[in-house]
């Protein structure tokens, strides 16, 4: 999964959640997007890639970071099922 066009999906959507008067509920609008369309696969690198700041996480748009931090326990996927 390409980190990067991960990261640059979440600041379209970031962009267009960011002119929302209400920061909250931009915010809760980002994650709710990502949570409800994005497949565990993808929330996972994108979070992971939030946590390397030397990586790609400086290439996200800082109502997308806010959005990941205030919303992390709601975006990480379950882990996978043992059988």
């Amino acid at each position: 999964m390409d980190e990067q066009n991960l990261i640059d999906m979440a600041n379209r959507i970031g962009e267009f959640f960011d002119s929302m008067p209400d920061r909250d509920e931009a915010l809760d609008g980002v994650a709710d997007h990502i949570r409800r369309f994005w497949e565990p696969r993808m929330r996972r690198r994108l979070l992971e890639s939030l946590d390397q700041p030397n990586a790609g996480g400086l290439a996200m748009s800082a109502i997308v970071k806010e959005a990941l931090h205030k919303h992390r326990a709601k975006l990480t996927p379950a882990p996978a099922a043992v059988a």
